[in-house]
């Protein structure tokens, strides 16, 4: 984004060499106030009622942060903490948070994502895999290719032998309207690598599975 239609900086800060800046852009959050207060008069709302009066700015706020991922490089995260190191056993971080927003709806879906790898000659600080994990998610998606975005991302910058990506998720299109289940949960998985091995995939099943912690 240019510079200079960057107003309203929410949050900056130096995590680790890599920089992440939220920001809002003032025509982007103009524009989409102006769709918005059209919506709230075509499903019957009084837009000049108090309680609505500063609807439009706040939920095109929302949005423009729901869907901050556009503006982040995952590979760059990655890259900004990567470390020579001879370790080649599993590498795991679990129960990592999930929000994102289906595409078909624009309704919210969120659960957990398990991500697992195997180093060859190269690890990556810890932290950086949930903000892949955030980098994705923070855009319209479906649970199927996040799945896949997070696999290919981690395979193709770090090179490892193997990565494993587990995501179990509520979709609120399927709770709220639609088909209106209200547990039914959606797991996706994608291996590569060591993963495909029977051995090592059920490994990291069994141990994104357990209690350790």
């Amino acid at each position: 984004m240019e510079k200079e239609v960057l107003k309203e900086m929410m949050e900056e800060n130096l995590m680790d060499g890599y920089e992440k800046i939220d920001l809002y852009n003032p025509d982007t959050i103009a524009k989409l106030s102006h769709h918005y207060f059209e919506i709230l008069k075509l499903i019957g709302e009084d837009r000049e009622r108090e309680g609505l009066k500063d609807t439009p700015k706040r939920v095109a706020k929302a949005m423009q942060f729901l869907t901050h991922g556009y503006n982040l490089n995952p590979k760059d995260i990655l890259l900004s903490a990567m470390f020579a190191e001879d370790y080649k056993e599993m590498v795991i971080v679990k129960d990592i948070e999930v929000y994102s927003m289906c595409e078909h709806h624009l309704l919210p879906f969120f659960g957990k994502a398990h991500v697992a790898y195997i180093p060859n000659n190269h690890i990556v600080g810890l932290s950086k895999i949930p903000r892949v994990v955030d980098a994705f998610s923070r855009r319209l998606q479906v649970q199927e290719r996040l799945t896949k975005q997070i696999k290919e991302c981690i395979h193709e910058t770090l090179k490892p032998l193997g990565v494993a990506v587990v995501i179990e998720a509520v979709h609120m299109c399927m709770s709220m309207r639609g088909i209106q289940k209200q547990n039914s949960v959606t797991t996706t998985s994608d291996f590569t690598g060591a993963f495909l091995v029977d051995k090592t995939r059920a490994e990291f099943i069994h141990l994104i599975g357990s209690h350790l912690h």
